[in-house]
C-alpha cells in the first residue's frame, strides 16, 4: 500500500498493562488563577481549558515522586500482574517523551531500576505521543521472530517543568493573543507512567491477542507540533487538519486487510474534546466505545493510551476487540488491534 506499512503477528499476547497516576491534582481552574492577570489583559475568558479541550484536571508528581520511579513502579506492577520474573525479560523499551538528559537512554534506568538481566536489551524509541504503539509493535515482531519471549514496554511523564514555563512565559507583559493560543496545547499536558508485558500468545492462552496493525505518515507537516521542556508550540488548525487528513488515509488503506469499524472499544491517544470528536467523524467511530481520560490526566504523551487502556481492562470481555489509535507530532499515525 502507498505510504502505508502493514505487520501482522502470528503468536504474540498482551499479558498486562499497569499504570501509576501522579498524587497531586492540578485543575484547570487553578491553571487560569495563575493565568489572572494575562487573561484579563489579552481579554480572553476563563474556562477555555474546560469548554475547549475539555481538560478539567491533569496529575502532578509529589515530591517523592518522579516520572522514573513511577515507571519503574508501573513496571513491577506489571510483571506481578502477568506473572513473569525480571530475569525472564529479554527487551525492554522505553518511550518517555520526558528525558533528563540526552544520552544514555532512559531505558537504561528503567533496566537498572527493574534489575533486569544483563541478557535484556534496551532502548528507546522516541516517536512524539505513538511511542508505545511503536515499541509494541517491534517487541511483537522480535516475539514472533523467537529472538526473544517477553519483553516491557514502559514510559513515564513529567509534564510539571512544561505546565511551569509556559505559564512564567505565558505571564510576561510582552504575550500576544496569538502567543497565548500557540502555547494554548503546553497547559493540557499531565503527569503519568505505564507498563505493558507481552509474550508468547501460545504459552499465555488468557493473554490478550495482539494481531497487527497499520502506521502512516505525513512529514511534510514535521513542524506543526514542536515540544521541549520549556513548552510546546502548536498550530492547531494545521495540526488537526494534517492529522485527520492522515487518519482518513490510513484507514482507508487499512481496509483492504482489516476491518475496524465494528471494534468494541476505540482507545485513542488522549489530547482534547476537539480533537477526539475529530477523529470519531473522520473515521465514522461509534462515540459510545471511545472511552476518554484526558479530563482526569490531560495529555500524557505515549503514557495516555495505556492508561486509558488499563482503566478499560476491567470492562473488556474475552474475545472483545480492541483498536489502539493514536496521531503523534511529526505526523504519524498508527493502529493496533488487540483481541481481548
Amino acid at each position: 500500500m502507498n505510504g502505508n506499512a502493514t505487520s501482522k503477528h502470528q503468536n504474540v499476547a498482551l499479558l498486562s498493562v499497569a499504570t501509576v497516576v501522579p498524587d497531586v491534582v492540578t485543575t484547570s481552574e487553578e491553571m487560569d488563577n495563575r493565568l489572572a492577570e494575562t487573561l484579563k489583559r489579552l481579554r480572553m475568558p476563563r474556562g477555555l481549558l474546560q469548554r475547549v479541550a475539555g481538560v478539567h484536571e491533569r496529575r502532578r508528581w509529589a515530591a517523592d515522586q518522579s516520572f522514573e520511579s513511577a515507571a519503574i513502579a508501573a513496571g513491577e506492577k506489571a510483571l506481578a500482574e502477568a506473572g513473569i520474573s525480571a530475569s525472564d525479560i529479554g527487551l525492554i523499551i522505553n518511550t518517555s517523551v520526558t528525558r533528563p538528559h540526552l544520552e544514555p537512554s532512559v531505558a537504561v534506568r528503567m533496566h537498572n531500576g527493574l534489575g533486569l538481566p544483563s541478557s535484556a536489551m534496551n532502548f528507546d524509541i522516541a516517536n512524539a505521543c505513538l511511542g508505545f504503539i511503536n515499541g509494541m509493535t517491534v517487541a511483537a515482531h522480535m516475539i514472533d521472530s523467537g529472538q526473544i519471549r517477553y519483553a516491557m514496554i514502559i514510559d513515564g511523564e513529567d509534564a510539571d517543568e512544561v505546565n511551569d514555563n509556559t505559564i512564567e512565559r505565558l505571564n510576561r507583559p510582552e504575550t500576544k493573543r496569538s502567543d497565548f493560543m500557540n502555547e494554548f496545547a503546553s497547559l493540557t499536558l499531565g503527569s503519568g507512567a505505564a507498563a505493558a508485558i507481552l509474550g508468547p500468545a501460545d504459552s499465555h492462552p488468557s493473554g490478550h491477542r495482539i494481531l497487527g496493525g497499520v502506521t502512516r505518515a505525513a512529514t511534510q507537516f514535521h513542524d506543526v507540533c514542536v515540544g521541549s521542556v520549556n513548552g510546546m508550540y502548536t498550530d492547531t488548525k494545521a495540526l488537526l487538519k494534517g492529522g485527520m487528513e492522515l487518519v482518513v488515509a490510513a484507514w482507508q488503506e487499512a481496509k483492504d486487510t482489516w476491518s475496524w469499524s465494528a471494534m468494541d472499544r476505540y482507545v485513542l491517544h488522549q489530547v482534547s474534546d476537539v480533537h477526539t470528536s475529530a477523529i470519531v467523524k473522520a473515521a465514522k467511530l461509534d462515540r459510545s466505545k471511545v472511552p476518554t481520560t484526558y479530563p482526569r490526566y490531560g495529555n500524557v504523551g505515549p503514557a495516555s493510551i495505556p492508561i486509558t487502556l488499563a482503566e478499560q481492562s476491567s470492562t473488556l470481555a474475552p474475545g472483545d476487540r480492541v483498536l489502539l489509535m493514536g496521531v503523534g507530532s511529526g505526523l504519524n499515525t498508527s493502529m493496533m488491534e488487540i483481541t481481548w
